[in-house]
């Protein structure tokens, strides 16, 4: 007979969430294991997003970082924030994205809007 599954209500609920996860890891779907897999997993990502929530990116982090991924350099911005003095302006810091820039770097790198829309942080104050 399978073990009940119990609400994650503690950090050593999460600790045993973790490891009865790792056990069933790779399990097929539709299987009864897969099935309890499924269950903890969901258990587990609710514990978390209440417990342990993680902050979307910075906004210019997620354009350098989305820049590295696809080999860009800031000339291949121009078309989508401007001249160079304006890329240089948003990348420091300098400068607030517009919402023009957002739509853009939404539509064309596939950056998140929610992302970009949220203040930038400078040495982890916000900057407007």
């Amino acid at each position: 007979m399978a073990a009940e599954v119990k609400p994650i209500r503690s950090e050593a609920d999460y600790e045993s969430a973790l490891e009865k996860i790792a056990r069933l890891w790779g399990s097929a779907s539709g299987t009864p294991k897969g099935d309890r897999l499924d269950v903890l997993a969901t258990l587990m990502d609710a514990y978390e997003a209440q417990h342990h929530p993680i902050d979307p990116p910075d906004p210019v982090e997620a354009i350098k970082f989305r820049m590295a991924q696809q080999g860009m350099t800031r000339k291949d911005l121009e078309d989508i924030i401007g001249t160079r003095t304006r890329i240089a302006q948003v990348l420091n810091r300098k400068r607030s994205l517009s919402i023009a820039m957002i739509r853009r770097l939404h539509a064309r790198l596939g950056i998140s809007a929610e992302v970009l829309i949220r203040p930038s942080r400078r040495e982890g104050v916000a900057v407007g």
